[in-house]
């Protein structure tokens, strides 16, 4: 299986300063190779917001390099990956909360990372950056950490409502806020020719899953086709109105 990657991001029309942080790196493994995606929104004044996403960027990176390796010469097991992350997402938790109480300042960060191997895709979320399977249709595979995702769940609202709420973004639950944080962990089978999608809310809240669908199903040339679906879709989030930072990341799986 081969994998193309893409990713992007804008500072939106509104927003001083890009709170949002990504990357997405491919690795050579003696297994095959793989791929780690990291999203993170981050949230905070005096700039904090954008130390907080791009520390845990930083700590998902270095896993890969440190620890990936390693093992990937044997065949990773899905608790390994819930452990490691796991511990890694505490680490963060207690670094970005130490950093936030020495400033005076509330700080924090949203984060979806997704492992794709050549069979199986290893999946964390905390927050409302959310990751998606684009095929035949458009699957979302996280579940936002929010008041509105909650009161859907709960049959209290329609999606119709929580799409339209003043509330929307409120979190629930991200990195640096709380005590103790609790990542969702999702596990499943990687489809071939298919594109896997990380993006913040900003990305997703001004255009529909068909849009998403049509400009991003399957890119006929490669990583430099995918770069300019997702910057055609950001501009079209911001001739909409969209004022939130506007990030996403695009891997499309082929064999």
């Amino acid at each position: 299986m081969e994998f193309y990657i893409s990713a992007t991001t804008d500072i939106g029309i509104r927003r001083k300063i890009n709170q949002d942080s990504l990357s997405v790196r491919r690795l050579e493994t003696r297994t095959g190779q793989m791929v780690l995606a990291v999203l993170c929104d981050g949230m905070g004044g005096l700039n904090f917001g954008e130390l907080a996403s791009a520390s845990i960027v930083s700590a998902f990176t270095e896993w890969m390099y440190r620890d990936l390796s390693a093992l990937s010469c044997y065949p990773l097991e899905d608790h390994t990956i819930r452990r490691q992350w796991s511990g890694l997402i505490a680490a963060e938790n207690r670094r970005i909360r130490a950093c936030g109480e020495r400033y005076h300042c509330l700080t924090g960060s949203t984060v979806t990372a997704l492992l794709l191997t050549e069979h199986r895709y290893y999946l964390l979320n905390i927050g409302d950056s959310r990751a998606y399977e684009i095929m035949g249709q458009v699957r979302q595979l996280t579940e936002d950490h929010t008041v509105v995702a909650n009161e859907v769940r709960l049959g209290n609202l329609t999606k119709e409502q929580a799409d339209h709420s003043s509330i929307q973004n409120v979190l629930t639950r991200c990195v640096g806020v709380q005590e103790e944080v609790y990542p969702d962990l999702f596990f499943g089978e990687v489809q071939r020719d298919a594109v896997y999608m990380l993006c913040s809310d900003g990305f997703r809240h001004r255009i529909t899953e068909d849009e998403m669908q049509k400009y991003l199903r399957r890119p006929a040339e490669g990583s430099l086709q995918m770069k300019r679906q997702e910057e055609y879709l950001i501009e079209l989030n911001k001739q909409r109105g969209e004022t939130d930072n506007i990030s996403v990341i695009t891997i499309h799986t082929e064999g």
